[in-house]
């Protein structure tokens, strides 16, 4: 199953709400990034930058069947308020997503 990796970026100051939100994160949202396909996911921050790894099979897929869910989308109002524009995100983009150039297994 295909890996992916993206960054973002917490506003300054909203660095301890952004972590404390993550560890309550709604049980309904889990179950849909899993009904989704999305396994193995994790979001790993330094400072205000954010990065964010998964796997599933159809990445393009999954976020358009999450875009399109009113739990997902009651969860990106939510947290929306707490990120900035990630400065190197290309147009068009959804996501400034990373390359992967090297894996150990």
């Amino acid at each position: 199953m295909p890996k992916y990796a993206f960054k973002l970026r917490i506003r300054k100051g909203c660095e301890e709400e952004y972590d404390r939100e993550h560890q309550r994160v709604w049980p309904e949202l889990l179950a849909k990034l899993k009904a989704v396909g999305i396994s193995d996911y994790s979001i790993f921050r330094r400072d205000r930058d954010l990065v964010l790894t998964l796997r599933v099979d159809d990445f393009d897929k999954a976020w358009d069947e999450l875009d399109g869910d009113p739990v997902n989308q009651r969860w990106q109002e939510f947290m929306g308020r707490l990120f900035e524009p990630v400065p190197d995100k290309l147009p068009g983009e959804r996501f400034a997503m990373m390359r992967e150039v090297f894996h150990l297994e």
